[in-house]
């Protein structure tokens, strides 16, 4: 039984290796210049994640996470290396192209949810499906429908300052599901709230992604990214570690406990 198990999981990762991964970092680096310095915000930066994955890219500040969200969200290109969303190289998009990949192939959660304040609930949720064409009527069915996903049905026609913290996130997300993306970005989109919101928030993330969404969680938090199903750690620009969320080494940093993980590529450098 146990060979007959290990052939099986042996097969199952043969197969997972064929997948074409949603998104696909390749040697990603974006350096800016300083005056005389080089700043390498990401050096060297390779992974793939695949669809239906929950994964957390964490770090302290300088470490590359930011970097990282703003180039998988298009929001800005690598200086060399080679970005792959869907099997496209996004280096090779030209302005126009970047914003329908932004506004179709992504959603967006923010830390300070970015909600406009002159709009009602229904009409902050649709404004991402005005920018892509869907009808007046057909958006304004998705949107009532993601609200009430979220539990806000009853809340359609309030503004944003009528509700808290936690409810504005909620029309954040979903804002950020209304367009159905391939990939949800979410930027510490816990950062803002109290523990008890945070927790709530975490637990409708975690069941949007039992509900088949890939979802990217940018964090410093460890506790947050342990919930996660995996963790991709930056380090001064580097990856120091790639693998489960529920392993010890996800749960330490790996040059702080003296060593990185066997495989997954630890670097020296100085990049911030």
């Amino acid at each position: 039984m146990n060979a007959l198990n290990e052939k099986n999981t042996a097969a199952a990762q043969t197969a997972d290796d064929k997948r074409r991964p949603l998104v696909e970092f390749r040697n990603v680096c974006k350096y800016y210049q300083m005056g005389d310095t080089t700043v390498k915000a990401a050096d060297d930066i390779s992974f793939k994640i695949y669809e239906g994955e929950f994964v957390a890219i964490v770090g302290q500040s300088g470490s590359g996470k930011s970097t990282c969200m703003n180039i998988i969200g298009c929001l800005d290109t690598p200086t060399n290396g080679f970005y792959i969303l869907l099997g496209r190289n996004v280096g090779e998009m030209n302005k126009d192209e970047l914003a329908a990949v932004r506004n179709k192939q992504m959603g967006f959660i923010f830390q300070q949810y970015n909600l406009l304040p002159k709009l009602d609930l229904t009409e902050n949720v649709e404004v991402p499906l005005m920018y892509a064409g869907v009808p007046k009527k057909e958006r304004r069915e998705r949107a009532h429908e993601m609200l009430r996903m979220v539990g806000l049905g009853n809340k359609l026609k309030h503004k944003p300052n009528e509700l808290s913290g936690g409810q504005q996130q909620r029309v954040s997300i979903a804002r950020a599901l209304a367009g159905d993306p391939a990939v949800i970005l979410a930027d510490e989109p816990t950062g803002a709230l109290d523990s008890k919101t945070g927790r709530e928030v975490m637990e409708m993330l975690k069941q949007l992604n039992r509900d088949g969404h890939t979802i990217i969680f940018i964090t410093h938090d460890n506790s947050l990214a342990v919930q996660t199903q995996r963790i991709i750690r930056l380090e001064d620009g580097h990856v120091v570690y790639d693998g489960p969320a529920d392993a010890p080494e996800a749960v330490v940093t790996p040059s702080a406990a003296g060593a990185a993980p066997a495989g997954h590529g630890e670097k020296d450098g100085d990049g911030r």
